[in-house]
């Protein structure tokens, strides 16, 4: 496994991996607001298929420790934390497996209530605005959401940009994931990622914070003893990575 880290600037759309169908994602829009909607009946079951809370696993030896998130590693998958340029903050973690891309973000969320019903419909808001469309499906995780902004291409042809967003409401915490490059399309594609996704832990700590603030992450404290069951995750600095989300 390898490990890494990028950069983000502030831009008006960032995308994400440099593939056929790429992710375009304005992550203003799981952010801002202070309505909640309630997501109980959607999420029945998530303690026993995940991704889990901490409180619901017995230890956390084997997982790489990113703070507000414990990923399970696994051979061939590359992680790439996201930096706020401005102040230096880590806003997310990108899983890239497969040529294809899963951008995680964990947020504060209100004991009694989730955001994943809010939070799309601010997504399909933000997606409208810059000319696309958005469309609702039932997938394995609940309801989902299918972006589809226009693109050109290098030749000047005109396609689409796809992203795939998932969302989980957990005890106090909600995940966000988005997918990018074939498996924003693909279902065989992203079943990868998607068991990825199930064995992630969200850390929510007992600290106060208002709904929607970004769960804080971090690089692990000792990458060259991070374990794996396949094999010694391999630790690098890699050059400024893809970026799929604005904050900010």
């Amino acid at each position: 496994m390898v490990f890494g880290r990028g950069k983000k600037a502030k831009q008006e759309q960032l995308t994400g991996p440099d593939t056929d169908q790429e992710a375009v994602v304005d992550g203003t829009a799981t952010v801002d607001g202070t309505k909640s909607g309630g997501n109980a009946a959607k999420t029945a079951g998530r303690a026993s298929t995940g991704p889990f809370d901490v409180s619901e696993i017995e230890g956390q030896d084997g997982y790489v420790d990113l703070g507000a998130l414990l990923i399970t590693p696994r051979e061939g998958l590359q992680l790439r934390l996201e930096v706020e340029e401005a102040t230096q903050r880590v806003v997310a973690v990108t899983m890239d497996l497969e040529g294809s891309s899963l951008q995680l973000q964990a947020f504060a969320a209100p004991r009694s209530e989730g955001l994943w019903d809010e939070i799309r419909e601010q997504i399909g808001q933000s997606v409208g605005s810059q000319g696309g469309q958005v469309e609702e499906i039932e997938g394995s995780f609940g309801t989902e959401l299918v972006a589809k902004l226009p693109a050109g291409g290098a030749d000047g042809s005109q396609g689409y940009r796809v992203a795939r967003f998932i969302g989980v409401d957990g005890p106090r915490w909600f995940l966000r994931g988005v997918f990018g490059g074939e498996a924003a399309l693909d279902r065989d594609s992203a079943a990868g990622l998607e068991g990825l996704f199930r064995q992630i832990v969200v850390v929510r700590g007992e600290n106060p914070m208002p709904p929607r603030d970004l769960l804080q992450l971090r690089l692990p404290k000792d990458t060259a003893a991070a374990p794996s069951p396949h094999a010694a995750p391999e630790f690098e600095q890699p050059e400024r990575g893809p970026e799929i989300t604005q904050i900010g």
